[in-house]
């Protein structure tokens, strides 16, 4: 069964251990940096994720007003290597999207790359490439 807990600064190292979402390569410092950032964003909402006490995976992400009423923006999403493939990340992201629906957050959104296997897992999750924005960078180095 699997077991849904507020994702905190007491468990935040079982998230640091977990953290090579998508196999990007994170080092310990990098993992431990960029999730106690978000950690201490206004509005964070994740969730660790358990099997028989056993973390799965995690899900961070911070909620923001627009003119809709408040949307999520889900900025990790993060299943154990060993487990993927079997469904978890699917329950985590079904999880959440019922915990956002009963805080009466109106939308989610994420950024991912083109063609991968992450876009590919959240269209198989019934997510949408949104036409209405373009995701535009500048390198500064």
């Amino acid at each position: 069964m699997t077991e849904m807990v507020p994702l905190t600064s007491e468990n935040l190292e079982l998230c640091i251990e977990l953290s090579e979402p998508w196999n990007e390569r994170w080092t310990y410092e990098t993992a431990k940096e960029r999730l106690s950032d978000l950690l201490h964003t206004p509005k964070f909402l994740g969730f660790l994720f358990h099997i028989d006490h056993n973390p799965v995976g995690f899900i961070a992400g911070n909620s923001k007003v627009s003119y809709q009423g408040l949307t999520y923006y889900l900025a990790e999403l993060c299943v154990n290597n060993e487990m993927q493939g079997k469904g978890h990340g699917s329950k985590m992201l079904h999880s959440l999207e019922d915990e956002l629906m009963k805080r009466e957050i109106k939308s989610l959104y994420l950024l991912t790359a083109n063609d991968g296997l992450a876009e590919a897992f959240y269209l198989k999750n019934d997510y949408v490439v949104n036409e209405d924005r373009v995701v535009m960078k500048k390198n500064l180095c």
